[in-house]
């Protein structure tokens, strides 16, 4: 009996103690985990079936480990928000599954994604050809998003056309080489649309995106107050 009552006090205290971590460890949405916050979400769950299981194991041999990783996930959060490369190497990146209704299956090899995967998400989009397809691009978190080409669009009702796609070609104050080069754009022109702009430092900018129909910008300065 006293066995029963150690195990449930201890499953209700490591409850209290997972929910304080996953709590500072912020918010995602379960099919939007990165590779770390997966990595880090196994580990505290095997680490707490342990130490339930282990009534003679101290909780705090159990509490430390977990305490370190939440710290870990944190530090790599802060970090990846500040440096491209490092949000990258940790989330991974976009990568254009489909572009003008073609499919780029060196892209797909390189993603260990396969035709099923993709003809599946399509056919949950409600898209019946790849043809129709103008650009779909595979998420970090493995979600497909998909732009139908303008015809289709119209067809299917949807307001988001091919002239309302924004291009990134700023992120973190890093211009965004390839993106310029699916536009046929080059580094110089960028900086001289900006400079005409009113922007010189490129650095200062978080985010710039380009919508080629529409000619037009979208800028965001780094920590600007509204």
């Amino acid at each position: 009996m006293e066995e029963y009552v150690i195990i449930t006090a201890r499953t209700i205290f490591i409850y209290f103690v997972i929910l304080f971590i996953f709590r500072l460890m912020g918010k995602r949405e379960i099919g939007e985990l990165s590779i770390v916050d997966l990595v880090v979400s196994i580990m505290i769950a095997e680490m707490a079936v342990v130490s339930i299981e282990n009534t003679s194991d101290p909780l705090l041999h159990t509490v430390f480990p977990m305490l370190l990783l939440m710290i870990i996930q944190i530090a790599l959060a802060y970090f990846s928000i500040k440096s491209q490369k490092i949000r990258e190497l940790i989330d991974g990146k976009p990568t254009v599954i489909i572009d003008k209704g073609k499919i780029d299956e060196h892209e797909m090899r390189k993603q260990r994604y396969n035709f099923d995967d993709l003809l599946l998400q399509l056919r949950e989009k409600n898209v019946r050809s790849v043809s129709d397809v103008e650009f779909a691009i595979l998420e970090p978190s493995g979600k497909l998003s998909v732009f139908q080409k303008e015809y289709e669009q119209q067809q299917n009702s949807n307001p988001a056309t091919e002239s309302e796609f924004e291009w990134p070609i700023i992120i973190d104050g890093v211009v965004q080489e390839k993106q310029l080069e699916k536009m046929n754009k080059t580094n110089l022109w960028i900086r001289q649309q900006l400079r005409n702009l009113g922007y010189k430092d490129i650095k200062k900018i978080s985010y710039c995106s380009y919508n080629q129909k529409k000619e037009t910008f979208v800028i965001d300065i780094k920590d600007e107050k509204k």
